[in-house]
């Protein structure tokens, strides 16, 4: 399966070359990676092509003029992985709290869904024992909470860790998301939910980023939680959608 992972980048010049190393020492020959940049002050644009050429047409290196978030980010990925002929895209944070072995399970799981999420919240996944009580408390109780609000039957909606299948990519009207932070992660999600997707879960465990500084923050997170009920309105007709075509089949 030709696998296109998209990863965001801001500042992440201190984890680049470690994570390229780890994703390419996975049994995933046809793993790519598409690196988008936003100017990182501190050279990660210009690392990132340097190790392009170490990886002859395994990397993919977008440079931005400036930060215009997370939306943006992967909108645009998306379209260049599924051009460039990726059968499933990949969606990941350069700073290792997620752990790059974990694609080979989820590629696995991706064979039988069509969607696959790195859960933290399901049995076998966990949080870095080292954060702050305020930050697992929020981390938890956001899921918690916009599961309930969007009717979601996922233990783990706001993950930055997934792989997606073409044809889901595809099918999802993604130019509709409005988000341009952390929420946009929980619309992805509830816009494959709505259409009757089929997802995986797999459990993984989320560590605390190993090198450089956190961009996560209690401002984030309580914005995302708030923006829930925003989601859940811009995205009624999907679930009247999802609900038609089960109807039609059944």
């Amino acid at each position: 399966m030709r696998i296109t992972v998209i990863i965001p980048t801001y500042n992440e010049a201190e984890n680049l070359p470690k994570l390229f190393s780890a994703l390419f020492s996975l049994p995933l020959a046809e793993l790519s990676l598409l690196i988008v940049d936003d100017n990182s002050p501190d050279g990660t644009g210009r690392i990132a092509d340097e190790l392009s050429s170490q990886y002859p047409h395994r990397i993919t290196v977008l440079h931005r003029p400036t930060k215009l978030g997370l939306r943006t980010a992967y909108l645009e990925g998306f379209k260049i992985a599924i051009a460039n002929g990726a059968e499933a895209v990949g969606q990941m944070d350069a700073d290792f709290s997620h752990n790059p072995a974990k694609l080979v399970e989820m590629a696995a799981a991706l064979e039988a869904a069509d969607v696959v999420l790195g859960s933290r919240y399901v049995p076998g996944g966990s949080v870095d024992e080292r954060w702050p009580i305020w930050r697992k408390w929020l981390s938890t109780f956001g899921n918690f909470y916009a599961r309930s609000i969007l009717n979601i039957g996922l233990r783990d909606i706001t993950t930055g860790f997934r792989l997606w299948r073409r044809e889901t990519v595809l099918g999802m009207p993604l130019g509709r998301i409005q988000a341009n932070g952390y929420i946009f992660l929980v619309e992805m999600v509830y816009m494959a939910y709505a259409l009757e997707y089929k997802f995986a879960q797999v459990p993984i465990h989320f560590a605390d980023r190993r090198w450089g500084k956190s961009k996560m923050s209690f401002r984030i997170q309580l914005e995302a939680a708030v923006r829930v009920w925003q989601v859940k309105a811009n995205f009624t007709d999907l679930r009247k959608r999802g609900k038609a075509a089960r109807n039609s089949t059944s």
